[in-house]
C-alpha cells in the first residue's frame, strides 16, 4: 500500500502575512520601480527646502525667537538713547526675569556670521546679565537702514519705558553727529515721528542744552521742562551763557540734583541782570608748565594762545618747531 503524504501544518506567520505581501517561488511580490524611489527622494528634497525657505522668512521677518549667547551681541552697534537707569526699576525687572524667565525678546540686527548688533532690549540684556545667563532669547532681522534701526529702538523705549526731554534731545544730537542724519531737523521729524507736534518741539528746545551741557551735566534726565526751555533761551540768545554755565558748573561739580539746579539758577539769573549787555564769564587762569629750566610754556584756558619764554628760545628751537608743526598736518 503507498504511503500517504503527510502535510506539514500551517506556519502562523504565513496565515498572518497579508497576501499582497507573500511570496512564490522565493521571489518578492511587486517590487517598487525605480521611479518611485527618485520620486520620493525628490519630493523629500523639495519639502525640506521649503520648510528651510519657510525658516528663513519666518527669522528676517522677526516671527522666529532664537537663543543667542551674550559674547555674539554687540551692545554698543548703535549710539544708546537711554543714558540713566533707575535702580528700583532695574531690580523690579531682575526679579521677575529670574522668577517668570524672559517672557519679551531682544531685536537684534544680523551683522555677520554669529554676530548681531542690539537694536532693542538693552534693559533686558543687562538684567539677564546680573542673574547670571548666558544667552537670551532673540527676534533677528534682516540689516537694515541706520535710520530705521534708530526709529525701532526709540519706539520701544517710548512705548515700555518713556525718556526723558533731555534723552530724547541727546540721540537726536548724537545721530547727527554719527553721520546717520545730516540735520537735527531730519533726525528729529524721523525718530519721533510718531510723537505729537507738541512733543517735538518740546525736544527740539531741549537740542541746545544736549549739545552745549551735554558732558557737563551730573543729573541731566532729571531736568524738568521748564529748566530746560529755560536753559536753551540762553543758551540761544546770550552768546556767553555757555561758556558762563559750563565754567559754573565745572567749577562747583555739583554731588546732588538740588545743588546743580541752583548753579543753573544763579548762571540764569547772571544772564538777566542787564538786557543790554549780557554778562561775560570771569576769564580763567592761563596754564603754566615748566617744560625744562630754560624753556616754559603758557596757553591761555579756552585754548587760541600758546606761548613758550625762556632761555632756551632761540632760531634752532623756532626751526624744530616749525618742522614739527608742518609734519603735524
Amino acid at each position: 500500500m503507498a504511503k500517504r503524504k503527510r502535510l506539514a501544518p500551517a506556519q502562523p506567520r504565513d496565515l498572518d502575512a497579508p497576501l499582497e505581501t507573500k511570496s512564490i517561488a522565493g521571489l518578492s511580490p511587486h517590487p517598487a520601480p525605480p521611479i518611485a524611489s527618485v520620486a520620493g527622494d525628490a519630493s523629500t528634497v523639495a519639502a525640506l527646502e521649503e520648510l528651510s525657505e519657510t525658516l528663513r522668512l519666518a527669522r528676517i521677518e522677526g516671527r522666529m525667537i532664537t537663543e543667542v549667547p551674550f559674547d555674539q551681541i554687540d551692545q554698543s552697534y548703535l549710539v544708546r538713547d537711554r543714558i540713566a537707569v533707575d535702580d528700583e526699576d532695574m531690580d523690579a525687572l531682575r526679579i521677575s526675569l529670574k522668577a517668570r524667565g524672559q517672557q519679551t525678546p531682544v531685536e537684534l540686527v544680523e551683522l555677520s556670521k554669529n554676530r548681531f548688533g542690539l537694536i532693542s532690549g538693552w534693559r533686558r540684556l543687562q538684567a539677564l546679565r546680573a542673574i547670571g545667563a548666558e544667552t537670551v532669547k532673540a527676534i533677528i532681522t534682516a540689516p537694515r537702514e541706520a535710520p530705521d534701526a534708530y526709529v525701532a529702538m526709540i519706539e520701544e523705549n517710548e512705548i515700555r519705558v518713556g525718556l526723558s526731554y533731555f534723552e530724547r534731545a541727546r540721540i537726536v544730537v548724537r545721530s547727527v553727529e554719527s553721520g546717520v542724519f545730516e540735520t537735527e531737523k531730519a533726525a528729529l521729524q524721523t525718530l519721533f515721528a510718531s510723537a505729537s507736534r507738541a512733543k517735538r518741539s518740546k525736544i527740539k528746545s531741549f537740542i541746545p542744552v544736549a549739545s552745549t551741557l551735554g558732558g557737563a551735566l551730573r543729573f541731566p534726565t532729571q531736568m524738568g521742562e521748564r529748566m530746560g526751555l529755560q536753559l536753551s533761551k540762553a543758551l540761544l540768545s546770550d552768546p556767553y551763557a555757555p561758556q558762563r554755565m559750563l565754567s559754573a558748573l565745572n567749577a562747583v561739580s555739583p554731588k546732588t540734583l538740588e545743588a546743580e539746579q541752583k548753579v543753573l539758577n544763579e548762571t540764569l539769573q547772571k544772564g538777566l541782570e542787564t538786557e543790554s549787555e549780557p554778562v561775560k564769564p570771569k576769564a580763567a587762569a592761563p596754564i603754566t608748565q615748566q617744560v625744562t629750566p630754560d624753556l616754559k610754556m603758557q596757553m591761555n584756558a579756552n585754548g587760541g594762545t600758546l606761548s613758550i619764554t625762556g632761555k632756551g628760545v632761540d632760531p634752532e628751537l623756532f626751526g624744530d618747531l616749525r618742522r614739527w608743526l608742518q609734519a603735524r598736518k
